[in-house]
C-alpha cells in the first residue's frame, strides 16, 4: 500500500501544488467518506485548511472504488491531478 500512497503523492507534486499532501491520510479519507454508498460516481470535498480544499472525484464499485481525478484550490490557483 505504501507505492500506492506514494504515487497519490507524486501525482498531486507533479501538478506544480507545494502544499502538505500525505498518499495514506487522503486514501483513508475517501474510504471513511464513501463507506456504505451505492455504486455510482461522487465528488467528495475537503477542507484541507481555512483557505484550501480538495475536491475528490470519484467512482465506487462494488467492492472497490476508483479516484479519477483530485483538484486542489486554493486562494490563488486550482491544480489538477488526474489519476486516471
Amino acid at each position: 500500500m505504501e507505492e500506492f500512497y506514494q504515487a497519490i503523492e507524486d501525482t498531486i507534486r507533479m501538478t506544480g501544488y507545494n502544499g502538505p499532501v500525505n498518499g495514506e491520510e487522503i486514501y483513508n479519507e475517501i474510504s471513511d467518506e464513501i463507506e456504505d454508498k451505492e455504486p455510482g460516481a461522487y465528488v467528495f470535498m475537503s477542507k484541507k485548511t481555512d483557505d484550501v480544499f480538495y475536491e475528490y472525484k470519484i467512482q465506487i464499485f462494488e467492492d472497490q472504488f476508483n479516484l479519477s481525478a483530485v483538484d486542489i484550490h486554493t486562494p490563488t490557483q486550482v491544480y489538477h491531478a488526474d489519476f486516471d
